[in-house]
């Protein structure tokens, strides 16, 4: 199963994991295939940790990084300011939503620390991601940083490129391909809308050969909804050097959501993973709940802007958690989340994986053999 972009990483399996916990990174980083931590909402502090720690576990192997870049993610506001921009008629709607359903609420002034802490995290300034990319690619183990939201800018790409890193980007449509290419990036994610968090609108069946085609010789990697051996199959015919997979790993021993959480994913259906703003402000993928489902309702007020809508969430998620009802909780996650219906560990997927990607391939040869 080796492929050109894998053999660059020096990688064994064409499997990319993207996650924001960083024992999920490092199992599959160990597991032979390329880790990448979810880390635009880290402080510069937290991130240098969190590498550190996944440099001890993975003992030079292959690992990256991926944040949310300058002009990519909104204008240059402060916390507090992103904070004044949230209308109390939102903050009242989520009060009075969680109020009714009987949630425990915590002391307001309570409330207005955690918000400030979370505005700190949610919110992306040019100082914060320059920060951030200086602390990645001061670590020389860090083989790759990948861009979201946007078009990887010229002194991102230039910078990795000096230290010998590799510049990965998402994508969502062929023409969004093209301009990344034009920006000098290495690889391309594409990421069909069936993927968790923020996506586009165009199926990864028919995403993916588009991308690989605009990408004109630009490695590929195919993410939304894998979950399966067949589908590593199906990428690698599509002309995909390999899969990029998310929602699959929270269903994990070594994810970072609690019990709770994980029994809310693993009862939930593919159809359950829905396309909504009230998330972040974009149009994102994610479990729908009853919370997610007050906001499409006709007296709902309308998603705040990202990032205030992301900072406005933290509270009435954090109220849910802290009283254990999973009702009024959500979660960015794919359609993948139908084929997650049981706790298992990041080895046990990987081998799950390969064992069917050779079925698949034994049937593929069996259907198409000539007497």
């Amino acid at each position: 199963m080796k492929t050109e972009l894998g053999a660059q990483f020096g990688i064994d399996l064409p499997i990319y994991a993207f996650s924001h916990c960083r024992d999920v990174v490092a199992a599959v980083t160990k597991a032979g295939g390329l880790g990448v931590l979810g880390a635009a909402w880290l402080t510069p502090e937290e991130l240098e940790m969190s590498i550190e720690w996944i440099e001890k576990e993975v003992g030079g192997k292959p690992f990256g990084v991926d944040l949310v870049f300058p002009g990519t993610g909104g204008d240059e506001k402060s916390p507090e300011e992103y904070l004044k921009q949230i209308p109390q008629s939102h903050l009242s709607f989520v009060k009075n939503l969680l109020d009714e359903a009987g949630i425990p609420d915590f002391p307001s002034a309570d409330r207005d620390e955690f918000m400030s802490e979370w505005a700190q995290k949610m919110s992306m300034t040019n100082k914060k991601s320059q920060e951030q990319l200086e602390v990645t690619l001061g670590k020389k183990s860090v083989s790759c940083v990948v861009g979201a939201l946007g078009v990887t800018p010229d002194w991102v790409v230039k910078e990795a490129h000096s230290r010998g890193v590799k510049v990965g980007a998402l994508v969502g449509s062929a023409r969004h391909a093209s301009k990344q290419k034009a920006a000098g990036v290495d690889f391309l994610v594409a990421q069909g809308t069936e993927a968790g968090g923020s996506v586009g609108s165009i199926a990864s069946m028919v995403l993916w050969p588009q991308v690989v085609e605009a990408a004109a010789g630009v490695p590929v990697l195919a993410a939304g909804g894998v979950t399966r051996g067949s589908h590593i199959l199906a990428a690698l015919a599509l002309g995909c050097q390999g899969v990029w997979v998310g929602s699959l790993w929270l269903g994990t021993a070594e994810s970072d959501l609690n019990m709770e959480m994980r029994e809310k994913l693993f009862q939930s259906e593919s159809e359950d993973a829905r396309l909504s703003f009230a998330m972040t402000g974009k149009q994102c993928r994610v479990l729908n709940t009853k919370y997610m489902d007050a906001w499409s309702q006709p007296d709902a007020p309308k998603p705040l802007k990202w990032p205030m809508q992301s900072i406005l969430g933290g509270y009435p998620f954090k109220r849910a958690e802290r009283s254990h009802n999973m009702d009024y909780w959500s979660y960015s996650v794919g359609q993948a989340i139908g084929d997650m219906k049981g706790h298992t560990t990041v080895k046990g997927e990987f081998e799950r994986l390969l064992n069917e990607y050779l079925e698949a391939l034994d049937r593929l040869n069996a259907t198409t053999a000539i007497e």
